[in-house]
């Protein structure tokens, strides 16, 4: 799989100055975590399940999360984990292309059990979502896994989900941090990414953001993911992948746009479509998307198809960041100093930027690098499938 694989090699040749490269559930957990990108939520009781994770591969989606836990009813969790272990047999029956599929749970017992169950078709699973992650309940959830890996002798990540109320009030705050920074940093070979929790967050205190409104707008919030960041997130080598909250929203349905992408070509129709997206409610989650990047987040948590083209298309980096991160970055500039970019508008510290650098010249490796006049709307428009 690959990120905008899901276009023709024509359009990719014309959109990309370096395409993103090809990886799959076998890779390396370093290029996995990275190429993550909007992670497509899906309650794990749709009766079409394997036919819906087919659709959304064609679509452009690379990783999903099938939900045991708050998407679905207490009193359907049996009917839905028997659901998954039907709908994982009938993917593996159709050897079909499929995403990176993950799936959360509720307690650290449904692990083994659905490992087991799931038989054969575990190949297919990438691992588990883990809600509520703390110190105490991740050990046990972590113990877990990596029993159901050595009995099932198929590889297993973890994505814990930072969300609970010991980790939002502020008298726990600190002392949670440090207990899940323990718990995460033991097993960390078996942690891909973790997971905010932002409606949880927001839940704890009666909040709901508004449309218009980013998750940094509620102070709240804002302040949670910066202190996650600060202990969890640092580019010394002991940071993790952190990925940016989800988005709650989904007026806009792709049928609003495709009309005017049908009336000229894609690289022609900039402005109309810029316009279309706003009118339909996605200037908001464009904001959030790049805000997620400014404050050291990558990927983001998504709950409606329309969401998924928006952040990959914010997440291709542009020439002229590539450009800064290569310059940052050559051998020559080992020493440090100061030079002015390629494109004469900015200056580039080569010490205080290298770890820019770094994962930028990462999120290139995944995710590709745009051509010179090819912009966010323009990958955004070339995505979009019938």
């Amino acid at each position: 799989m690959r990120h905008f694989g899901h276009i023709s090699p024509a359009v990719r040749e014309s959109l990309f100055f370096r395409e993103p490269c090809a990886f799959d559930a076998g890779s390396s957990s370093r290029m996995l975590s990275a190429a993550l990108g909007a992670t497509l939520y899906s309650p794990a009781t749709r009766p079409r399940l394997a036919d819906d994770v087919i659709k959304q591969t064609g679509r452009g989606v690379v990783s999903m999360v099938l939900c045991l836990e708050d998407s679905i009813d207490d009193a359907e969790v049996v009917g839905a984990e028997a659901n998954l272990v039907r709908q994982f047999a009938d993917l593996d029956a159709r050897d079909a292309e499929a995403p990176l599929l993950f799936i959360r749970v509720r307690e650290p017992e449904q692990i083994s059990d659905l490992v087991r169950r799931l038989g054969i078709s575990v190949r297919l699973l990438s691992g588990f979502v883990l809600p509520k992650f703390t110190e105490e309940r991740g050990e046990l959830f972590l113990e877990a896994l990596t029993a159901a890996e050595a009995e099932s002798g198929h590889r297993l990540f973890a994505m814990p989900v930072l969300e609970s109320p010991e980790l939002l009030h502020l008298e726990t705050r600190s002392e949670t941090l440090r207990g899940i920074a323990r718990t995460v940093d033991k097993y960390r070979e078996r942690i891909l990414a973790l997971r905010l929790g932002v409606t949880d967050f927001c839940s704890a205190y009666g909040l709901r953001r508004a449309p218009d409104m980013t998750a940094y707008d509620v102070q709240i919030v804002g302040a949670v993911i910066g202190d996650v960041v600060n202990v969890l997130g640092r580019a010394d080598g002991t940071g993790f992948t952190i990925t940016g909250p989800v988005w709650e929203y989904f007026r806009l349905q792709e049928r609003m746009f495709k009309p005017q992408l049908r009336r000229s070509p894609f690289m022609g129709r900039a402005e109309e479509l810029r316009t279309t997206l706003i009118e339909h409610d996605l200037d908001g989650l464009l904001r959030e998307i790049e805000l997620d990047r400014a404050n050291g987040l990558m990927g983001k948590t998504c709950i409606h198809p329309s969401h998924v083209l928006p952040v990959h298309a914010l997440s291709v980096v542009s020439h002229e960041e590539y450009s800064d991160a290569q310059d940052i970055l050559r051998p020559e500039r080992g020493g440090g100093g100061v030079l002015r970019s390629a494109y004469t508008n900015k200056m580039n510290e080569v010490k205080p930027h290298r770890a820019w650098a770094e994962r930028t010249l990462q999120r290139a490796e995944v995710f590709g690098v745009a051509r010179e006049d090819v912009g966010f709307v323009e990958l955004l428009a070339a995505g979009v499938t019938d």
